[in-house]
């Protein structure tokens, strides 16, 4: 009952700051500025990096409080923090390889895998998999989202996210399988 009222009155403050009342934004940043941080720094180890990510988190829910559709205001924020520290983590790798631009420099892992994801055979299987099943892996693979708050935040049963999840992935090893045998050709969308 106390998520539930919660969430009510996250809902009632989403709406006031997007009237541009700047003590409801002060209100939601007091109440989830705190796990939020926490759970940026587990992902980044450097403060101030996470620093300027919730700041950026914060600004942009300042901006968007009206693209905000109900449901768990929690699992909202956390995917605009973790899109934003994406992005922050982004800019700086292209920054540290505009200032030093070694020559044998290799990309980090994560940029290998986001790479993937958006340029190589993983991001074509992702085009090829239904809109549904592809939401569900963003919210739980790429933004780090729980069964329950990818739930919350696509508006469908945890079990729905279970099994879409579980249908993506299967879906997923089938196609990269053909991909990497040569069976479909990267230009095919059938």
């Amino acid at each position: 009952m106390g998520a539930d009222r919660d969430r009510d009155d996250d809902a009632v403050l989403l709406r006031a700051v997007t009237r541009g009342n700047q003590a409801a934004l002060a209100t939601l940043y007091d109440r989830h500025a705190g796990w939020l941080h926490a759970r940026l720094t587990r992902r980044c180890g450097d403060p101030e990096t996470v620093r300027e990510v919730l700041q950026d988190t914060f600004v942009t829910v300042w901006r968007s409080a009206g693209t905000y559709r109900g449901g768990e205001s929690g699992g909202w924020l956390w995917v605009i923090a973790a899109r934003r520290l994406v992005d922050a983590q982004r800019a700086q790798a292209r920054a540290e390889r505009v200032e030093y631009e070694p020559a044998t420099a290799a990309p980090s892992a994560e940029d290998r895998v986001l790479a993937g994801l958006e340029y190589g055979e993983v991001g074509t299987a992702l085009d090829r998999i239904s809109p549904e099943l592809r939401e569900v892996l963003r919210a739980t693979v790429v933004d780090g989202l729980t069964t329950r708050e990818a739930a919350l935040l696509l508006g469908i049963p945890e079990g729905t996210v279970k099994t879409r999840a579980m249908r993506a992935r299967r879906e997923l090893r089938t196609l990269l399988s053909q991909l990497s045998d040569g069976g479909m050709p990267l230009g095919d969308l059938a």
